[in-house]
C-alpha cells in the first residue's frame, strides 16, 4: 500500500428523506484491498453504488484531489446475472470496447485470455453466457471489470455465489491486481473470515455510518460484534496469526 488516494468527504445518500449513508468521511490508500463489512442494512451496497455514480449523493469523492472519470471506475452490483447469448470471450471483448466491431486487435484477445486464465475460466471462453452456472457468471462479470484496468474497483458481494476455493482465488487475485496497478478495490462482503484473511483493511459499517476502519484485528472486536452484529463471538488466531472469528450464537 502507498499514500492515500481515495478521499470521501461527508458522503450522504438519502431515500425518501431518510439517510441510508450519513456524512461518511475517510481516506483509503492505493494498492489496497478493502473489505466493507457490516450487518444487513448497514449501507454497504448503497455506499458502493454512490461511489460508482449510480446513486445520487451529497459530498465529495476524490482520487488524489480530483474527481475520477467514469472510465476509471469499475462497479459490479450485487445482482448481475445475464441471459445474453454471447460467448464468454465475446462478453469480455464487449466490456473492453463497449461494442463489438471489426477493429479488435491481438492485444484485446491477449488481455481477455490473461484475465480468463487468472480466474480459471479459460476452458469456458467459447461457452454461451446463458449456459453458465451462477458462480461461473459471477466470475465472468468480475473478469469484465478487471479487463478495464480501473483505478477504483467497487464490488458488491462478488464472491457470494462461489465455492470456498474460488472465493480465495478471487481475493488473492484482487490483492495482486491492486498492488500491480496502483489501484484500490472495495468489496462488500459478509464472510468475516474471508475479509480478515485477505483484506488489507476493513471498513465496518452500521446504520449508514462508518464505525471503524483499519486492519481487521483493530477494527473488529468482540464488543463490536456483539453490539453491531448482535452475536456472541470469539476472535482467535490461526497458525499464521491471522484473526479468525468463531461465532457462538446470537447475543
Amino acid at each position: 500500500m502507498t499514500g492515500q488516494a481515495l478521499t470521501i468527504e461527508g458522503l450522504t445518500v438519502k431515500r425518501g428523506g431518510k439517510a441510508i449513508v450519513e456524512k461518511l468521511s475517510l481516506s483509503l490508500p492505493q494498492g489496497a484491498l478493502v473489505s466493507c463489512i457490516g450487518p444487513n442494512g448497514a449501507g454497504k451496497s448503497t455506499l458502493l453504488a454512490a461511489l460508482a455514480g449510480s446513486l445520487a449523493c451529497h459530498g465529495a469523492v476524490l482520487w488524489k484531489g480530483a474527481p475520477l472519470a467514469r472510465h476509471e471506475i469499475a462497479y459490479m452490483p450485487q445482482h448481475c446475472r445475464t441471459q445474453a447469448g454471447l460467448t464468454v470471450l465475446q462478453a469480455l471483448l464487449l466490456a473492453r470496447h463497449e461494442k463489438l466491431g471489426l477493429r479488435l486487435k491481438n492485444g484485446d484477445f491477449n488481455a481477455a485470455a490473461e484475465v480468463l486464465s487468472a480466474l480459471g475460466l479459460a476452458d469456458l471462453a467459447a461457452r454461451r453466457m446463458d449456459s453458465l452456472s451462477g458462480g461461473q457468471q459471477q466470475l465472468v462479470m468480475l473478469a469484465q471489470r478487471l479487463i478495464l484496468r480501473p483505478k477504483l474497483l467497487l464490488l458488491d458481494e462478488a464472491t457470494s455465489a462461489l465455492d470456498l476455493s474460488h472465493q480465495m482465488r478471487v481475493m488473492q487475485l484482487l490483492r495482486g491486481y491492486v498492488r500491480d496497478h496502483g489501484a484500490l478495490a472495495i468489496i462488500a462482503i459478509h464472510d468475516l473470515n474471508l475479509a480478515a484473511r485477505h483484506g488489507d483493511l476493513v471498513m465496518l459499517m452500521d446504520a449508514g455510518r462508518l464505525e471503524a476502519k483499519g486492519p481487521f484485528i483493530e477494527a473488529v472486536t468482540e464488543e463490536r460484534l456483539r453490539r453491531i452484529y448482535r452475536m456472541e463471538a470469539r476472535i482467535l488466531a490461526d497458525v499464521h496469526q491471522a484473526p479468525v472469528v468463531v461465532a457462538l450464537g446470537p447475543s
